[in-house]
């Protein structure tokens, strides 16, 4: 058992900080402030590469897997880009996995590469403003129409639809009460197509955190939706996404580590630098032990994220251990951001010093892709074998 990192994990590291490195704080903070969807390191991570880390190699990308995603995420997060930096990209590093895995060979030939060089943006249309975590309940219609499908229905929360060529849509083609009970996941299918803004209006939310990068909600109203830009069987598409579930809830896991770990280092710069009474603040205990504290929660999260990472690569079961590393490194990253704005005083209330940036964007692992709540039912029924509460 090795717990270092690889030689090529190790490069992978020290090449995304090197790229990150030429976007500082201050182009972050300057993000926060303007709002402006961060194009430029976009278009860097994808001249070099990046964003085609999870994608086959035969269809333009690198073909890593998710412990190479985890280990750039969390770099890019620990720069000091945050969710911010991570959400830029994230579509592109395992959003499109449905496609590569379940597309047709001409799908994938056209819709892969470009994600991977850049050359566009896509967003990812699933949740809606009625049903919430209950996907298999979804509303949004797709009705097929000879050579095409016609969509109405609401989304809501969907991130870079304001910067969109490209959106990734589950839809329902057989009402609900067409199906049998139990088996309302049967008529949802998935669709990756153009983000038409003649018919689909998309509507900004504004945020507490990560306002460079958009959150919305989607009015669609008679889009009309080639066949052969349905990915897989019509009625299958919710068993697609279930594919990239556990990737995305290892990322995230990977992201909060991240914001924590630049949390704590600015806490504890700033407590060794920090003069009161003659002498540094970080030499009292009331200050060293909870940032003690996170820096050994935040270990503990990168082991059970490294772990649900390589049990993924190596086709393992890791339901569990992706859910538990995204709760736990959602957790302990937050009470390093709150430490850390705690060790600041009153300056921690200061955008200049960044950690209220941190702040407020770690709030969106604890709350995205999954609740706190539904994760410890999962664990609950999965591993300790408990009656279903809901």
């Amino acid at each position: 058992m090795n717990f270092e990192l690889s030689a090529e994990h190790q490069s992978i590291r020290e090449a995304v900080q090197d790229l990150c490195s030429r976007f500082p704080e201050s182009y972050w903070l300057e993000r926060d402030a303007d709002g402006e969807f961060p194009h430029d390191f976009y278009r860097a991570m994808g001249d070099a590469g990046w964003l085609g880390t999870a994608i086959p190699e035969e269809y333009g990308g690198s073909g890593l897997g998710v412990q190479e995603a985890a280990i750039m995420m969390q770099t890019i997060a620990e720069s000091g880009a945050c969710l911010s930096g991570c959400s830029t990209v994230h579509i592109n590093v395992f959003g499109l996995m449905p496609v590569a895995v379940f597309g047709t060979e001409e799908q994938k030939r056209r819709m892969l590469p470009p994600i991977a060089r850049g050359e566009v943006k896509a967003c990812f249309g699933v949740t809606e403003p009625n049903t919430g975590l209950n996907t298999t309940k979804l509303k949004t219609r797709a009705v097929r129409r000879g050579d095409k499908y016609v969509v109405h229905g609401q989304k809501v929360w969907i991130s870079t639809a304001q910067v969109a060529d490209k959106i990734l849509l589950l839809a329902r083609t057989t009402p609900l009460e067409e199906l049998e009970p139990g088996r309302q996941s049967a008529g949802l299918t998935l669709f990756y197509t153009d983000l038409d803004r003649s018919k689909i209006d998309v509507r900004l939310i504004e945020k507490m955190g990560r306002k460079c990068v958009d959150s919305n909600e989607l009015f669609i109203d008679g889009l009309e939706i080639p066949v052969e830009h349905r990915i897989g069987e019509e009625g299958q598409g919710f068993k697609y996404i279930l594919h990239g579930m556990n990737p995305e809830r290892v990322l995230l896991a990977a992201e909060a580590v991240g914001v924590g770990r630049v949390a704590l280092r600015k806490a504890a710069e700033y407590a060794r630098e920090r003069i009161v009474f003659d002498r540094p603040i970080g030499q009292n205990q009331a200050i060293q032990h909870p940032l003690a504290e996170n820096w050994i929660e935040l270990e503990a999260a990168q082991l059970l994220t490294m772990k649900a990472a390589w049990l993924y690569d190596n086709g393992r079961e890791c339901g569990a251990d992706a859910n538990a590393a995204k709760y736990f490194a959602a957790e302990a990253g937050f009470r390093a951001c709150e430490r850390a704005v705690l060790t600041h005083g009153g300056m921690g209330y200061s955008k200049e010093f960044h950690v209220e940036r941190y702040m407020r964007e770690i709030m969106i692992p604890r709350i995205a892709p999954v609740s706190r709540e539904l994760i410890l039912s999962y664990i609950a029924e999965r591993v300790l074998g408990m009656p279903k509460s809901y």
